[in-house]
């Protein structure tokens, strides 16, 4: 008998604290990657530009962070989430940041009807990394296209950003900033491309 009330002692107990465990759930957080980029003082680029697609890494190609926390391991973080697909963010920020240094409205992210672009701009990101209180590492093939005459450059940017404090609010901030760089570096041969002769 005293055998029985001990084990529905201890079974009362475990239900308490598997609901207690319940009522404890972690809140997930969103970030998102923002267009930082500013004027260079340059003179606008004609044409309109049309950013996409984006290609990214598989291993960082989901919602939630993905942090290295040693040379071959890395660690997904369940409760600090992208809002958007990453290859979608980038493509979105990298436009914003064009329309901000171009000096030009006419900059589209993925295909828009009745949006006929002078140059299309492909991104293969090869490398997105991010170490918490370190840096925020991408490294990325691109190449600009202009329609008129098919002439393209491609070129390869790498963008090391020191992240400034240890949240992931920081974190996303350094990839932003990288993401300006590497706008920096498109909008400069969208530029060359402009001045070359028909």
């Amino acid at each position: 008998m005293r055998a029985v009330r001990i084990a529905r002692v201890v079974a009362i107990a475990m239900l308490a604290a598997v609901a207690a465990s319940c009522t404890t759930t972690a809140t997930a957080r969103f970030y998102t990657l923002e267009s930082t980029a500013t004027a260079d003082g340059a003179s606008s680029a004609p044409g309109s530009v049309m950013v996409g697609p984006v290609t990214i890494p598989a291993a960082v190609d989901r919602p939630e962070f993905v942090i290295q926390v040693a040379p071959n391991r890395v660690e997904v973080e369940e409760f600090n989430r992208w809002v958007a697909p990453l290859g979608d963010s980038i493509a979105r920020v990298v436009a914003g940041n064009l329309v901000v240094i171009l000096g030009t409205p006419d900059v589209a992210a993925g295909p828009l009807a009745n949006f006929n672009p002078a140059y299309l701009v492909t991104i293969d990101v090869q490398r997105f990394d991010s170490t918490r209180g370190q840096a925020a590492v991408l490294e990325a093939v691109w190449t600009v296209r202009k329609i008129a005459g098919g002439e393209t450059h491609s070129s390869r940017t790498v963008a090391r950003e020191t992240v400034q404090g240890d949240s992931f609010e920081a974190l996303a901030a350094a990839h932003s900033r990288a993401l300006a760089k590497l706008s920096s570096d498109i909008a400069t041969a969208i530029r060359a491309e402009a001045e070359q002769k028909p």
